[in-house]
Order: structure tokens, then C-alpha cells, then sequence
């Protein structure tokens, strides 16, 4: 049950930075997620925050979602899955933590969609973490 909970997470993180993606590419700004000064993600999406080395920061949450969907679904039955779904799933926390200071401390707006990521990336976090704890007592797969 928590692996398939872990997967639809990482199914939604997909959707969303599939999203985010295509409104960083997008030539004109759009109206869904520009609420006001405060909450744009247009701003978000195409600040020079928003690609790292040449890398769209969308992209990298697409990629990260898809690791943990097939860790969640195709590895979910190996012994050192909750382990690496733990690991993979706060280095994407950190990565959108750091992401979310700069929305709030360098650019002063809020992505709506970045923030949903945030809180799906949590999540992940949390089951990945109960998916440890529910292992058999013994098993060298803990932390």
C-alpha cells in the first residue's frame, strides 16, 4: 500500500513539473497560475533560478518523479528500495527546499505549482521514511 501510494505521489510530481516545463517554454504568459505580484509562477518559471547549468529546474523534478516511480513500481519488491526511495526522495526535498527559499528570499513571488511539488516531494519523504519502519525487524535495509 505505501509503495503504490509513493508511486501515484510520484505520478502527480510528474504531471506538475510537466507542467511547470511547458510554461517555462511557453512564449506567452498564462493565466492559470498568475494570481497576483505575490503568486506568479510566469515569474518563477522564467527567472534565471529556473535552470541550473543549462538544465530546466522543471526537468530535473520530471526526472527525480520518474526515479521514484520506478523504484516505487519495477524495484518495489528489491530489499534496498526503501532505503533508496528515503535517500532519493530528500535529496528532491532539499533541492525544492532550496528552491523555495529562493522564491521567497530572491525573487519575492510564489509558484503555485513549485509549491505543490514541495508538497508532494514531502509527502514522499514521509512514506518513503514508514516504508523503512515497516521493515521486518533484522533486516539490513535499515538506516
Amino acid at each position: 500500500m505505501t509503495m503504490t501510494a509513493i508511486a501515484l505521489l510520484a505520478v502527480a510530481g510528474v504531471a506538475v513539473s510537466s507542467v511547470s516545463l511547458y510554461e517555462h517554454f511557453a512564449t506567452s504568459s498564462t493565466s492559470f497560475c498568475d494570481f497576483s505580484q505575490s503568486f506568479n509562477c510566469d515569474i518563477v518559471n522564467r527567472s534565471a533560478y529556473s535552470i541550473v547549468r543549462g538544465v530546466p529546474v522543471a526537468l530535473i523534478g520530471i526526472i527525480g518523479y520518474l526515479l521514484i516511480l520506478t523504484l516505487a513500481t519495477i524495484y518495489r519488491s528489491q530489499a534496498e528500495t526503501p532505503v533508496l526511495l528515503l535517500i532519493t526522495s530528500i535529496v528532491g526535498l532539499g533541492f525544492a527546499l532550496y528552491l523555495t527559499y529562493i522564491e521567497k528570499f530572491k525573487l519575492g513571488v510564489w509558484c503555485i505549482l513549485c509549491l505543490t511539488s514541495l508538497g508532494l516531494i514531502y509527502c514522499e519523504v514521509v512514506l518513503s521514511a514508514a516504508a523503512i519502519l515497516r521493515l521486518p525487524r533484522g533486516s539490513n535495509n535499515r538506516l
